[in-house]
């Protein structure tokens, strides 16, 4: 494990704290409502995400690769969530059967992940059918000229933030055989420019061969981070 991981882990929470204040608690927030049911999340970190589940979800289990991180998150879901079972696994080889989960989350982790494509394979393959993908996550910007800062600056995110912040994520979902149920455009509070924009949503494994962009919305959650953004910018 090398020094500048175990550095991340250890200051992980104060680095988001301004955000967390500013915006990115209430995301997570609104988004963690929809979870129901047998309920696995990716990259749990430190658990960020523990005080936001709500007793729609029946069972919870948390996956975290990084051993510093799992130390932290193993302490915190002993206080917030002791039922909860806590696995070090990476998203790309997730040890479950296959149709295990409701629901799985993922918050800020795509961008971290090794093998991105594998890793949303991986998500799909242990949901079930008509089961959830609810994700938070940095992305590759649209902006031609933001994406191109991106590029230039990643060397320098993946050094101080272990992560890729140029990541076109929402087209590896839907190239991974999901379909957007809800899906909204914001940004990460507090963040440089290059990092800031994000997208916030549900999809469910596709029926049919090839990508669909919410062709079906989740009305519920749609209305709910419709309310939190509304609440971020302070929209009537």
């Amino acid at each position: 494990m090398s020094i500048r991981r175990r550095f991340f882990a250890a200051t992980y929470d104060r680095q988001l704290r301004r955000a967390e204040k500013c915006g990115l608690t209430d995301m997570r927030r609104g988004l963690l409502a929809q979870a129901a049911g047998d309920v696995l999340e990716i990259g749990g970190g430190t658990g960020a995400n523990l005080a936001h589940y709500q007793p729609a979800v029946t069972s919870l289990t948390l996956t975290e690769p990084d051993g510093s991180m799992l130390k932290r998150l193993e302490r915190h879901a002993q206080q917030a969530a002791p039922s909860a079972l806590v696995l070090r696994a990476p998203a790309e080889d997730l040890p479950f059967d296959d149709d295990t989960f409701d629901t799985v989350v993922s918050t800020l982790v795509l961008c971290r992940v090794d093998d991105q494509p594998r890793a949303v394979r991986e998500i799909r393959r242990v949901l079930r059918p008509e089961g959830r993908l609810l994700f938070l996550e940095h992305v590759r910007g649209a902006d031609a000229k933001l994406a191109k800062k991106q590029d230039r600056m990643n060397w320098l995110n993946r050094v101080v933030v272990c992560c890729d912040c140029n990541r076109p994520t929402l087209d590896t979902l839907e190239q991974g055989g999901f379909r957007l149920t809800a899906l909204e455009h914001t940004e990460l509070p507090k963040a440089p420019s290059f990092v800031r924009p994000t997208i916030v949503g549900s999809a469910v494994a596709a029926v049919a061969a090839g990508p669909a962009r919410v062709a079906s919305p989740d009305k519920e959650l749609a209305a709910v981070m419709d309310a939190v953004m509304k609440g971020m910018t302070g929209d009537a």
